[in-house]
């Protein structure tokens, strides 16, 4: 079976690599959802999006939330380079609610920060 070498990595560290059959990130296009075969592309990271990774041994699913970056696939190889990342099991769920009440408070023109504490707590499983 064909499979992505994935590479999900910030600035810190790397967040998660290995071989997966299916990547979903979501782009300032639109959501893009990529299997092997796939034709190159480069776009730039939703900031305060999921990045949903199906790894090829069947494992559970990884999600992390991410901010600004880029992705990119050039021959089965997926590259999620984001200033921030964090994996879903790594997020402090009470902290990520009381960043989205904080961001609601301060609702103003950068909806940023409610984006990321949204994307914090899907990441973590829990929809916001």
């Amino acid at each position: 079976m064909a499979t992505l070498r994935v590479g999900l990595v910030s600035p810190e560290r790397e967040i998660w690599t290995g071989e997966a059959k299916m990547v979903v990130a979501q782009t300032i296009e639109g959501s893009l959802g990529i299997l092997p075969g796939h034709a190159p592309v480069l776009g730039v990271l939703l900031d305060g999006s999921v990045v949903k990774i199906e790894p090829a041994d069947g494992g559970e699913p990884v999600t992390a939330a991410v901010g600004s970056g880029f992705f990119s696939v050039a021959a089965d190889k997926v590259s999620v380079l984001a200033e921030q990342a964090e994996l879903g099991g790594e997020i402090d769920v009470d902290e990520a609610r009381r960043a989205l009440d904080s961001a609601l408070e301060l609702a103003g023109e950068d909806a940023t920060p409610e984006r990321r504490a949204r994307a914090r707590l899907r990441a973590a499983g829990i929809e916001a």
